[in-house]
């Protein structure tokens, strides 16, 4: 299995992270590569349409809103995996700070190693990441 992670520090209280990121079809609220999310199956299911209009199917697995963290699986998408369990957590650092874990693990796809799927998922991550903070700016 192949695994990605990314850890940023936000200078912002955990809740007010968890107010924004949060909501299981939040992502459009802060990550620019994600345009539009639609919610099925009770707010378990979003459809999310990406900048260059691919599609991504996601299933909500597990969700704590007092740990602020929750799972999810993909059920459809362009990346070349299978497998595939993310989460997203945010932990209070501080009154005034947060620390934003993402991380996956996953199954290369036949033809693709896992450096490069680890390579791809963690520039997601990454990239995600920085979105998020570039909302809370010190």
């Amino acid at each position: 299995m192949a695994t990605a992670s990314s850890v940023i520090e936000v200078p912002v209280s955990a809740d007010q992270v968890w107010q924004l990121i949060g909501g299981f079809n939040a992502l459009p609220d802060w990550l620019p590569l994600i345009v539009k999310s639609e919610a099925n199956d009770g707010g378990r299911v979003r459809h999310l349409e990406t900048a260059d209009g691919g599609v991504v199917v996601e299933r909500l697995q597990r969700f704590d809103n007092v740990a602020r963290t929750y799972s999810y699986t993909i059920e459809q998408s362009p990346f070349p995996v299978s497998a595939y369990l993310a989460t997203l957590q945010v932990e209070a650092l501080t009154q005034a700070s947060a620390k934003v874990t993402w991380s996956g693990v996953f199954t290369p796809a036949a033809g693709t190693t896992d450096a490069a799927v680890e390579e791809l998922f963690a520039g997601v991550y990454g990239g995600g990441l920085e979105a998020l903070r570039a909302n809370f700016p010190a």
